[in-house]
């Protein structure tokens, strides 16, 4: 009976544990991240691409897709090199606010080569405002992103 009683505290401390992490990456709900776009792309071409479904890989339970095998065989090699910052969610509003919200895939900077993805809707550019307090908002969000808790 305590062996049972024990599992079942076990499992429902697992579910709340889970309840509370987040996703690592900006993914839809088939895993996809953010809507496609080739992660190498940005740093090779300077331009957000979509890439093909045909040629994908799936790193850290998320789903890339690459424009050409070339992008794919590239990121295999070394994701860490092409992953955007905070796992693709914006960095200004991680950075001013500590939230994760969605990005516009083709609102990009690249600096110190690194990728950053940012919020562009509704006549609003978070990448104005971002570069506006580069400095501080991308330390905060640093600081942010580093406290979440992720499901990986």
């Amino acid at each position: 009976m305590r062996s049972l009683l024990a599992i079942i505290l076990l499992l429902c401390t697992s579910s709340v544990a889970l309840a509370q992490h987040k996703p690592y990456f900006n993914v839809d709900s088939k895993g996809l991240w953010v809507e496609g776009y080739d992660p190498v792309s940005y740093f090779l071409e300077g331009k957000a691409v979509e890439g093909q479904p045909s040629l994908s890989f799936t790193h850290q339970n998320a789903t890339f897709h690459f424009a050409t095998q070339a992008h794919l065989d590239l990121f295999k090699k070394e994701p860490t090199k092409y992953l955007p910052q905070y796992g693709g969610w914006c960095a200004y509003a991680l950075g001013a606010n500590n939230e994760k919200v969605e990005v516009d895939p083709e609102t990009f900077k690249i600096r110190n080569g690194k990728l950053y993805l940012f919020y562009n809707a509704f006549f609003n550019n978070t990448l104005e405002d971002w570069n506006k307090d580069e400095a501080r908002l991308n330390k905060q969000a640093d600081t942010n992103w580093a406290t979440f808790k992720h499901a990986k």
